[in-house]
Formats: structure tokens, C-alpha cells, sequence
């Protein structure tokens, strides 16, 4: 594609499509105004027309206009997402339909937490679910089983809340089953994978069950209940299960009736996003329970290292609650091997120890729309690779076609899918899981309904009773909505942004052999990560110094000239971008060496416990360059904003070093 086909998509660098939006805004508040002016129009308006010439009046909407006047002036200050000359934070500039749509809907001000709320939004919520789980390669069709469910979030970070709180429900609730069968007075029979009686499993077996087996257990269980005991027995079942959960119990006094049981561990890749820690912390798990895993050298999780940790689990015997991959590490850009880390799964899955998984895909989840084709499928590697020079290598192939084999995901549509904030989304492969995320109606409602997945459907019109959030704005909805009814989520749609800009990584990483030269009589650089996605991280070190300290203060000094300060305008900057740290602990020996050695430091000079008085030592600071502006290779005199944003950089090296 060419980059003209981009130009109607978005209000534009320099608002150049402000027409599209003055006249459609314009037309639709004029639409709003005539929807509340036809509501019962034979009512007397309580705003009399004569309110306008009262003092009162006059005095309010001069003190408005002054403070909306400040705040128009305050605002300037803003951080630049929308500019080609702004490569720092996972922000740029707006689609059109997602701007428009969002500030359309806020002046209906729905809430999605529930249709009666909602009647407009909440469906297209639920919609927008749905599209992001046929990215992703989930089962969409409603009339069979298992089939996806998807909803926004305030963000990623509550998304993986939220992920993190459906497994808990989902993995402890097999237990809390059996404890009740035991109390129950009454025999349901075999049941389950293992066909046999739920007082016959052993608690490392009812942990170790996979999400749809655990889904159909359930509807198994509450049907024999409900068939062979009538309306009573199976009410005095569901009080038996309800007070055995570990939703009710709390994690001491479950793990204390289940005393075999040892509290379940979260495995993540070490470059986990800091939501992952917090999350441990705010549901209760505890973060001593968050293991993570090593990482290769690409900073994508070590499969070897995983095997290792997932043998030890096995060994002693502790239950995996969640095993995370991350498509898109907002450090690096980096995307684990989720092909492999699946086939290692259930490969541990057929000897006992069964892990769900969830994928951190907040950074690059929309980066599945390349990878989709029209009606379904995947595209070819091979006809991608026509596309670009690198993208996308054989293990990030491998992990995007392996999404629709994984239980849940986070993504954010706030982020590559260029709406507004907040829109975060967490989708997942069985929308069954639901069933377990309420104490009371979903339990008759089920078998009234018989489970059918149309009567999961009309449960989640109630959606503020399944997830983490309660008033929730329809807005983010309609804005997602809007934006993939316009560019639908496959390679020849939506997917068409996302290849421009791993072109423009790519143009970016085969700038870099050429600008080595113009500044290697001054400093050692180096790329220290192939890039997966569209991040690149620039690690910098002045010619002839050794010294590791030395070489990040003098990239915090390159990052000053291109940081955002609140205290100086914002145009004074001529290329914001931002940083990173890669750590001491997330590097083996090996590559530590390598890279350091590439820039030309003493390998020894890193270490997690430094020395040096600036503490500079523990880490390597790295320019970090979030290459997602959909007009970076926009020419002008010859020149597109990366050219000119190497220029810059060359600058102010030359300008640091040389004075």
C-alpha cells in the first residue's frame, strides 16, 4: 500500500482533515441537539428562553468561557502524540472514526455497565469483543461451543486484573464442587475427564483441569444435582458449592480445607509489564508467587528456562494459575515465543500439570490484523515476507498463529488501535467462563436456560456482574466500534496501518549500518534487540570511555534534549522520545558481554548491586523509539522523519562531546 491510502484515516499531523471533522461534529451535534428537543416535545422547556439576558446568566457563561479560554491555553502544554516528530510513548495520532464516534456517544454519556444503562453501546461493546477475538483466531460462532466473549477495559493493566481474577474463579472452583458433593446428600455419579465421582479426585487433579473441562464439569455437576435431586437438593447443592469457594473462604481458610493444596504460583517472562506484580498484590495471590521466567537472548521468554521452572512445579507439586506470554513487551517491542510455549503447555498438560495461559498482548495485539486474512484464516509467511525486509521472522509467525490456541488476552485498543483513552480489552476463548464470576443468578439461570451459549450471550447485557469495573463510559465502545466497522480487523483493513509502520522500523533498523558511520568517530552504538514489533532501542556510548556509569549519564544527557518539560513549551522540542533501562538481572552473562562489548565496555563493569555513587552501574540506559506514527516516512526535500530524527540525533551527540 502506499501512504496516500492513510490520508482520510486520521485527523492528521497538522489537523488537515479538520474539515472531515468540523462539518461531521458540527452535524451531529446539531442531531443531539433535535434527540433531547423530540423527547416529549409537548413539554414546557425548563430553561426559558429569557434565562440568556438574565446577570446571573451572563455572569456564568463569561466565568465558563474564561476558564475553558485557560484551560485551551493550559492544554498547549499537552504531549505532541499526534506529531511524526514524537517517537517516545505508545500514543499517536487519532483515527477519525474513533474520534469522532467517541465524542459523538459522550454526549448521550451512556454507561456500559449494564443495557438498561446502555441500550445503544453495551451491544457494540460486546461486538467489539467479537472482532477482537476473530483477530485473534477464537471461535466467534454463537451457536457452538466453545465460543469467545470479549469487553473493554479502563486499560491493560485492569484487563490483566481481570484475567488474573476470571482464573482464580475458574481453577478454584472444582474444589469448592467436591467439598460440596461431600456434604451433599445425595450421589451424582462419574462425572468429568477422569469419569469418576467428584469425591474420588484428588484436589491436584481438580486443580490441574483445563478451562473447558472445567466448564463442562460444572454444567455436568449442576445438571445431575438439579435431574436426579429436584429443585430442593439441587438449591441445597449450589449453598453448599457457594460457601466452599475460594471467593467466599478467602485464600487462608481454602487452603487451609485443602491443606494438600499448595497456593498456586503466576508464571510470567522477566520483561513482564510492573501490572503483573501489582496484580498479585491487589488480588491477594501475594507477589512472592509470581515467578518469573528467564528470557534469550531477544529478550523473549526462554522455553528452555520455562521447562525448567514448569518441572519444578510439577515435582512439587504447585498448582500454575496462569502461565503469561507477551505478544509486544512495551520495554523492547519484543514477542515471546508463544508457538512453543504452547506446545510445552500441553506437553505438561498430558503428565498432570495443566497451566492455563493468558497473553499480555496490550502493545501487540492489533499487530494480529496483519496476520489475518479476509473471511478467516491466517496470511502466508511467505506473502508476507514480500511485503518487508525482515518482519516477520519464523517464532513471531509462529506466535501470532498460535493466539487462537491460548485461553484469554489482554490487548488495548488505546494504544495500536489509535482510538482514544481509555480503551483497554480483555477477550477470552471460552466465554463460559462467566458462569463462575457470580454467586447467585448464574447458577439457575444456567440450567433453566440448559447453558446454551445464546443464554451467556444475554447474561453479559448485564455485564457490570461479571467483570472488574462498574460504570464504565459507552463512548470507548462506540469508538473501537466505529473504527473496525471502517477498517475491518484483517491484513487488508485495518492491517494496512500496522505494515506502514513495520516499514518504518524497518527502514529505521537499515538506517542504522549508515548512521554507525557518520557518528563512529564519536560514539559506539548498537541496537541491542532485533525488532519484533515497531520499537527500536538505541544503546550509545562515547568513543574511547569504558565505563558504564559514564555511558548511561551520557545518555540521560542525549534523552534531556529530547524529553517533554512541563516548564518549557513543548515546540522548543524538535524530537521527543522516550527510554528505558535493561537491567542487570534480565541479561545473561553471555549476551551482557556481547552487547556491552559491541559498545565497549567492560562486561564486569555491570552488575545488579553497583558501586558507582550515581548508581548507574546495574543497568544500560537505552533510547527507546516507539516507531507507530503512521506518517514517519512522509518525504519532504528528500528527507522522511526518521532521516531527519537521525539528523537530530547526530546533532546533539556532536553537540554533547563536542561543545
Amino acid at each position: 500500500m502506499s501512504i496516500e491510502e492513510l490520508h482520510p484515516w486520521f485527523l492528521g499531523a497538522y489537523a488537515e482533515n479538520h474539515d472531515v471533522l468540523e462539518d461531521l461534529l458540527t452535524e451531529f451535534l446539531a442531531d443531539h441537539v433535535y434527540w433531547r428537543r423530540n423527547f416529549h416535545p409537548e413539554c414546557r422547556p425548563p430553561v426559558p428562553t429569557s434565562a440568556q439576558y438574565r446577570d446571573d446568566y451572563i455572569e456564568f457563561v463569561a466565568e465558563l468561557k474564561q476558564e475553558l479560554f485557560q484551560l485551551s491555553a493550559d492544554l498547549k502544554r499537552s504531549v505532541p502524540w499526534f506529531s511524526p516528530r514524537y517517537v517516545g510513548h505508545m500514543s499517536s495520532d487519532l483515527l477519525l472514526p474513533g474520534l469522532i464516534a467517541r465524542v459523538m456517544t459522550t454526549l448521550y454519556n451512556p454507561n456500559n455497565v449494564s443495557e438498561d444503562a446502555s441500550p445503544a453501546t453495551l451491544e457494540k461493546e460486546l461486538e467489539v469483543g467479537m472482532q477482537l477475538a476473530e483477530m485473534f483466531g477464537y471461535p466467534i460462532d454463537e451457536s457452538a461451543e466453545p465460543c469467545a466473549y470479549g469487553h473493554l477495559t479502563s486499560g491493560g493493566t485492569v484487563a490483566n486484573y481481570e484475567g488474573l481474577r476470571n482464573l482464580i474463579a475458574l481453577e478454584m472452583y472444582p474444589m469448592a464442587l467436591a467439598q460440596a458433593s461431600r456434604e451433599f446428600d445425595g450421589e451424582l455419579g462419574p462425572m468429568g475427564p477422569l469419569v469418576k465421582r467428584l469425591t474420588e479426585y484428588s484436589d491436584w487433579e481438580l486443580v490441574n483441569l483445563g478451562v473447558d473441562d472445567i466448564i463442562a464439569l460444572r454444567r455436568e455437576a449442576l445438571g445431575s444435582a438439579r435431574e436426579l435431586h429436584g429443585p430442593a437438593g439441587f438449591e441445597r447443592f449450589r449453598k453448599a458449592i457457594k460457601a466452599a469457594r475460594f471467593e467466599a473462604l478467602g485464600a487462608v481458610d481454602f487452603f487451609r480445607t485443602h491443606s494438600e493444596l499448595k497456593p498456586p504460583v503466576v508464571l510470567v517472562p522477566s520483561t513482564a509489564h510492573y501490572s503483573w506484580e501489582k496484580a498479585m498484590k491487589v488480588l491477594g495471590l501475594g507477589a512472592q508467587h509470581l515467578l518469573e521466567v528467564g528470557v534469550d537472548r531477544n529478550m523473549r521468554m526462554d522455553v528452555a528456562q520455562l521447562r525448567t521452572v514448569l518441572e519444578q512445579c510439577l515435582d512439587q507439586k504447585v498448582p500454575v494459575l496462569a502461565l503469561v506470554g507477551v505478544l509486544g513487551n512495551t520495554e523492547f517491542g519484543t514477542v515471546d515465543p508463544i508457538g512453543e510455549l504452547m506446545n510445552v503447555r500441553d506437553e505438561f498438560s498430558e503428565r498432570g500439570l495443566h497451566a492455563p495461559v493468558h497473553i499480555d498482548a496490550a502493545w501487540g495485539g492489533y499487530l494480529a490484523s496483519v496476520f489475518r486474512a479476509e473471511g478467516g484464516g491466517l496470511v502466508g509467511r511467505d506473502m508476507l515476507k514480500k511485503k518487508f525486509h525482515y518482519f516477520p521472522s519464523q517464532t513471531v509467525y509462529e506466535a501470532f498463529a498460535a493466539l487462537g490456541r491460548t485461553d484469554s488476552i489482554t490487548v488495548d485498543p488505546h494504544k495500536l488501535g489509535y482510538v482514544p483513552y481509555p480503551a483497554g480489552a480483555y477477550v477470552a476463548r471460552n466465554r463460559g467462563m462467566i458462569e463462575f464470576l457470580t454467586q447467585e443468578a448464574a447458577y439457575v439461570f444456567d440450567i433453566e436456560e440448559e447453558s446454551h451459549q445464546r443464554s451467556l450471550a444475554d447474561k453479559l447485557r448485564h455485564l457490570g456482574q461479571y467483570i472488574l469495573e462498574g460504570s464504565k463510559p459507552g463512548s470507548a465502545a462506540a469508538s473501537a466500534y466505529v473504527t473496525h466497522r471502517v477498517l475491518p480487523l484483517h491484513h487488508d483493513g485495518f492491517g494496512r496501518i500496522l505494515q506502514q509502520t513495520i516499514r518504518s522500523c524497518e527502514y529505521f533498523y537499515d538506517a542504522m549500518p549508515e548512521f554507525k558511520e557518520r557518528v563512529g568517530d564519536l560514539v559506539n552504538l548498537t541496537i541491542p534487540f532485533e525488532p519484533d514489533s515497531n520499537l527500536v532501542c538505541l544503546a550509545i556510548n562515547p568513543r574511547a570511555n569504558d565505563s558504564l556509569a559514564r555511558m548511561n549519564c551520557f545518555g540521560r544527557r542525549l534523552f534531556e534534549h529530547m524529553k517533554i518539560d512541563p516548564k518549557q513549551p513543548i515546540q522548543q522540542r524538535e524530537f521527543v522520545a522516550s527510554y528505558t533501562s535493561l537491567l542487570a538481572e534480565r541479561v545473561s552473562d553471555e549476551r551482557a558481554a556481547e552487547l556491552l562489548g559491541e559498545l565497549g565496555i567492560d562486561p564486569a563493569s555491570l552488575t545488579p548491586n553497583p558501586s558507582d555513587a550515581e548508581g548507574q552501574a546495574d543497568h544500560v540506559f537505552l533510547i527507546r523509539n516507539t516507531l507507530m506514527n503512521p506518517w514517519l516516512l512522509h518525504e519532504q526535500n528528500g528527507k522522511n522523519y526518521i532521516d531527519l530524527y537521525l539528523d537530530y540525533l547526530e546533532r546533539i551527540i556532536r553537540q554533547e562531546l563536542e561543545g
